[in-house]
């Protein structure tokens, strides 16, 4: 599992800087890209659980990142309706990732890189409220708020990846 967090902890920190780089290329293809994004990460998640590494909060932040990503990638771009409940949706996932975050890095506080994932959290947390009251504000800058969200939690990944590797070892 630790190769998979740290190719995935670099595919984060690698669209995360083409998001901060590219906002408004970003906005304009973000739904496609978090579609894909969320789902990718709900599979990952629900594999940690199949091995049994997982939290209880994080399986249940995977199925609810799979069922946002199965529906904006069937029903990309669709009504203004739609477009305003999956802003709203990713304001939710990015509350609930957040605070699953901040637990779990509370939890594992006695390793290194801890902390990464108490960022992560926090940001998340941030982001996710801001969406919540600001939903046309996520929208307009969805891609640079994504992006630093997606550098810190590859950031995460990959510092949890190497200290689980040597805990196991």
């Amino acid at each position: 599992m630790a190769v998979l967090s740290i190719i995935l902890g670099v595919f984060l920190i690698i669209a995360g800087i083409s998001f901060i780089a590219t906002p408004l290329a970003t906005f304009l293809a973000t739904g496609f890209i978090l579609a894909i994004f969320l789902f990718v990460y709900g599979i990952a998640g629900i594999v940690k659980a199949i091995q049994g590494k997982a939290h209880v909060l994080e399986v249940v932040c995977s199925i609810l990142a799979i069922i946002v990503g199965i529906v904006a990638i069937i029903r990309p771009g669709g009504t203004l309706a739609f477009d305003t409940i999956i802003l709203y949706f990713l304001a939710a996932w990015l509350f609930v990732v957040g605070v699953t975050s901040i637990i779990i890095a509370f939890q594992s506080r006695p390793s290194n890189g801890w902390y990464w994932g108490l960022i992560s959290g926090i940001l998340a947390v941030i982001l996710g409220i801001l969406a919540f009251i600001y939903p046309m504000f996520s929208a307009i800058t969805v891609g640079i708020l994504i992006g630093f969200f997606c550098i810190f939690g590859g950031i995460s990944l990959i510092s949890l990846a190497f200290t689980t590797n040597e805990a196991e070892e």
